[in-house]
């Protein structure tokens, strides 16, 4: 069964730095995309950024580029989105998702989903 659990989130002063993790079990992470998607109250879930596990394509939403950088460790089956200068804007609860397919940022298209975690960036 595919389970994915994300980790890393937490209280953060603008400027600040955090690292998610999203492990994956129940499947191989070959040939699979991992998004990370994000929702704040009242707002549209938005794609943050993507990475193919089979070639390390990524994506990056413009509000992130050259701020959040996504990398994957397949032998521990883990997906990371080192987040810096975070802003108070960032503030959301951050999913990772998985599908058979290459990087894409709708939200839609992805299968199977985390529980979330909270990022706060608030002074």
């Amino acid at each position: 069964q595919v389970q994915l659990v994300e980790s890393g989130g937490g209280l953060v002063q603008p400027g600040g730095s955090l690292r998610l993790s999203c492990a994956a079990s129940g499947f191989t992470l070959d040939y699979y995309r991992i998004g990370w998607f994000r929702q704040a109250p009242g707002k549209e879930r938005e794609g943050v950024s993507c990475i193919s596990t089979s070639d390390g394509t990524t994506y990056y939403a413009d509000f992130v580029k050259g701020r959040f950088t996504i990398s994957r460790d397949n032998a521990k089956k883990t997906v990371y989105l080192q987040m810096n200068s975070l802003k108070p804007e960032d503030t959301a609860v951050y999913y990772c998702a998985t599908s058979v397919g290459l990087c894409s940022s709708t939200w839609w298209e992805y299968d199977y989903w985390g529980q979330g975690t909270q990022v706060t960036v608030s002074s």
